[in-house]
């Protein structure tokens, strides 16, 4: 009876995270209206989000295994291996904390508000993956938009000239992206200089 009820929890705990998953990748129901170049990009960001998914469902049927290697022993190696994936989860979901030496980004307008349309303060979602690329390729560990944490599954969306992060949207300007990294001098540097100070000034923003 040990065994079985510690299979149930088991396969209740990656039920239940699995339905985060998909929960977290479920697009909002609109009408598409991008361009060729917004196409693509998508799909090579549907590609990405694939193989990552398929990572995950080798690491499950590596996690299974380890269950019923240790199946006899219910009140030991079992409960750990449970333990550890599912704060392995929490941590690849966002969910937890995480503290230490890194930048602040703050995004702002390069204008007057009297003299600008909304639109103006809400960065697109180019600008932004042009942004998180650039921290990537310059050493970026973790990253957060506004309250909004950058995990696998993320994705940038416009929604009605709304840009959201994790179907969520976003705030208007100012915005701050904290940004975790093992040489936080390095990465400030690199950033000061990098492409996404023109980028952003070409799209209005500083």
């Amino acid at each position: 009876m040990k065994v079985k009820s510690a299979f149930t929890l088991i396969t209740l705990v990656i039920g239940f995270m699995i339905a985060i998953q998909f929960q977290t990748t479920k697009e909002p129901n609109i009408r598409d209206t991008r361009d060729i170049r917004e196409l693509r990009a998508e799909v090579l960001a549907e590609q990405e989000k694939r193989q990552d998914l398929e990572q995950e469902l080798e690491q499950i049927q590596s996690l299974i295994e380890q269950y019923e290697q240790s199946a006899e022993n219910v009140g030991g190696e079992v409960v750990t291996v449970l333990e550890n994936q599912i704060e392995e989860m929490r941590a690849e979901a966002g969910l937890t904390e995480i503290t230490g030496g890194g930048i602040e980004i703050t995004i702002r307008s390069l204008y007057n508000d009297q003299y600008v349309g909304h639109d103006r303060f809400m960065p697109s979602s180019e600008v932004f993956r042009f942004l998180i690329n650039e921290l990537n390729i310059y050493g970026a560990k973790e990253i957060a938009v506004g309250n909004e944490r950058i995990i696998t599954t993320s994705a940038f969306r416009d929604v009605n000239q709304m840009t959201y992060l994790n179907n969520r949207r976003l705030p208007p300007l100012p915005l701050k992206v904290k940004v975790l990294a093992h040489d936080p001098e390095r990465l400030h540097n690199h950033m000061v200089v990098s492409a996404s100070v023109d980028f952003l000034r070409l799209k209005g923003m500083k």
